[in-house]
């Protein structure tokens, strides 16, 4: 595929724009900084420019497509495909007002481009904060556990809120196009280098993961969530939790619960080390099945290792 991915220079997207590549896809970073990778090539582009956005979905991917006699522009968009990941990343970082008008804009006018322009794939990153948990003043806990995506988003700050409308903006060109718009509500993206430097202290004191909601995703399972996402057709609209399939803690579940989560209603018997982030859905539509995990890097102070 061609594919038009944006945000490719940021914490997830400087790892999942070049594995993209890597599986044999053409990939395209548009965003305000360059990644600077071999294997992608970087267009500046500012998303909350809706003419900027328009003219880099419907221009010349690469120097190399000059040479492609079946490539014509006139009949639309070359990109097969858009991978959406620019963002103001969290709170804190902008005011919240810009925080929320950066986020949406740019997000509209990538939906509006992508669909207009006949674009027929477009996923892009919601987040866990989407649930009101992570960034909520005071603790917040689930409704239940684990959290799928049938769980009510009820965001209480700027970033969030942002993620919500994006998905409303994503549902709504879904529905008038017919175009398959996945959302990821991405847990607290780990990159490799990280399980060194911060697990320790999470294995240590569980209490410091409670806004997760114990869970977390390696860049390179994220990686390998898009892919799916990218090879599957005809789902239309959908959000997809993505985390690792274990929680980013030593403590059990059943410690976990009794710890933090009394009075949430349990829904189903869950495994020892199971996250609470449920990613069940995108296992059963998907094929998801992460591969990565802590404990392949760290020893686990449970194990007597």
């Amino acid at each position: 595929m061609r594919i038009l991915f944006t945000g490719g220079s940021g914490k997830a997207g400087h790892h999942v724009a070049p594995y993209l590549a890597s599986q044999g896809h053409q990939v395209t970073n548009a965003d305000l900084t360059p990644l600077g990778h071999p294997d992608v090539t970087d267009l500046r582009v500012d998303l909350t420019d809706a003419g900027q956005v328009y003219s880099a979905m419907a221009g010349m991917p690469t120097m190399a497509d000059l040479d492609d006699p079946d490539l014509d522009l006139t009949r639309g968009s070359a990109y097969d495909a858009v991978v959406h990941f620019a963002a103001v990343p969290a709170i804190l970082l902008a005011p919240d007002a810009t925080t929320f008008e950066t986020n949406i804009s740019a997000h509209y006018h990538v939906l509006e481009a992508a669909t207009r322009l006949g674009i027929r794939k477009v996923v892009f990153a919601s987040s866990e904060t989407t649930y009101g948990v992570c960034f909520a003043q005071g603790e917040r806990k689930p409704l239940y556990v684990p959290v799928d995506e049938e769980h009510p988003v009820v965001p209480e700050d700027s970033y969030a809120m942002s993620k919500v409308a994006g998905e409303v903006v994503s549902r709504s060109f879904a529905a008038r196009t017919g175009a398959d718009v996945y959302g990821l509500r991405i847990n607290n993206v780990i990159e490799p280098h990280e399980y060194a430097e911060k697990f320790p202290a999470f294995l240590e004191d569980p209490a410091l993961r409670r806004r997760n909601i114990f869970a977390y995703i390696d860049t390179r399972d994220l990686g390998q969530m898009v892919l799916r996402c990218l090879e599957t057709d005809g789902l239309g609209f959908e959000m997809f939790n993505v985390a690792n399939a274990d929680m980013s803690v030593a403590a059990t579940t059943s410690e976990v619960i009794e710890r933090f989560y009394e009075g949430v209603e349990v829904r189903r018997e869950m495994g020892r080390d199971e996250t609470f982030y449920s990613i069940d859905k995108a296992r059963r539509l998907l094929g998801y099945e992460p591969q990565h995990s802590w404990r392949d890097e760290l020893d686990d102070p449970r194990s007597g290792a």
